[in-house]
């Protein structure tokens, strides 16, 4: 079963709270087991975690880069301006999507630039905890076109 990191960064352990009228009702703990149950559907090993810490994201990216490890990364704030996380997602050996809940082309200007798609694999936004599941089907299939590839 091919493991999955799903990667969360600054102040999404508060979702439910945090501006639910732009990031939704559901908690932290609801993402958790959305994205463990659709994991599971797929036959992935979904591994879910948040910080609120720079460098304990990239280490998590480090971590994967040196696994072979596919990520679902919500980098939240980082996305605008961390060059760091950036640099780390550059480092990726697997397929890395970038997933966002609320879509920030259509938020406040300084959300409309994200440093790290130009080195994901591909961006999900705008699609609430939804964005996840579709991130998860994206690798679930990336994987499977890998295995079924000729050596």
């Amino acid at each position: 079963m091919t493991t999955v990191f799903v990667l969360n960064g600054p102040n999404l352990g508060r979702l439910g709270r945090r501006e639910p009228e732009v990031y939704g009702a559901q908690t932290y703990d609801d993402l958790v087991v959305l994205c463990q149950k659709t994991g599971q559907r797929l036959g992935l090993d979904v591994e879910v975690r948040q910080t609120d810490s720079e460098a304990e994201l990239i280490g998590w990216l480090h971590e994967a880069a040196d696994g072979q490890v596919p990520v679902v990364l919500n980098p939240a704030a980082f996305t605008h301006y961390s060059y760091a996380v950036r640099d780390a997602v550059s480092q990726r050996t697997a397929p890395l999507i970038e997933v966002h809940i609320s879509n920030p082309a259509a938020r406040e200007e300084f959300r409309h630039t994200s440093v790290v798609s130009g080195v994901a694999s591909g961006t999900i936004a705008g699609f609430g905890l939804t964005s996840y599941v579709l991130a998860l089907h994206a690798l679930a299939d990336a994987e499977s076109e890998s295995e079924s590839e000729p050596a």
